[in-house]
């Protein structure tokens, strides 16, 4: 998988947000190239969801993000509530 790829932010987020989300994607990307812990990638995506309110504007971030860096944000969420503690890797 190629390291240079684009987050997909949304400019007119704050600084804070931005940050925020950033962190969430750098915890899917941990699940993939190492392991997480499933809680710590289940707050961020609380957080996440504060700022990403729309279920329609949360599939296009995971759409763009899994185009250009081949992790899905779904997924990721999706074995994090089924671990609920732990750790998890979603790598090959």
């Amino acid at each position: 998988m190629t390291n240079n790829y684009s987050y997909p932010l949304d400019l007119t987020w704050s600084t804070d947000e931005i940050s925020s989300v950033l962190h969430f994607l750098n915890q899917v990307e941990k699940a993939y190239e190492s392991k997480v812990d499933a809680q710590t990638l289940l707050e961020s995506y609380a957080i996440f969801k504060t700022i990403v309110k729309s279920k329609a504007q949360e599939k296009q971030i995971d759409r763009e993000f899994q185009t250009s860096s081949g992790y899905s944000t779904y997924q990721a969420v999706k074995a994090a509530k089924a671990k609920e503690k732990g750790f998890i890797s979603l790598g090959k």
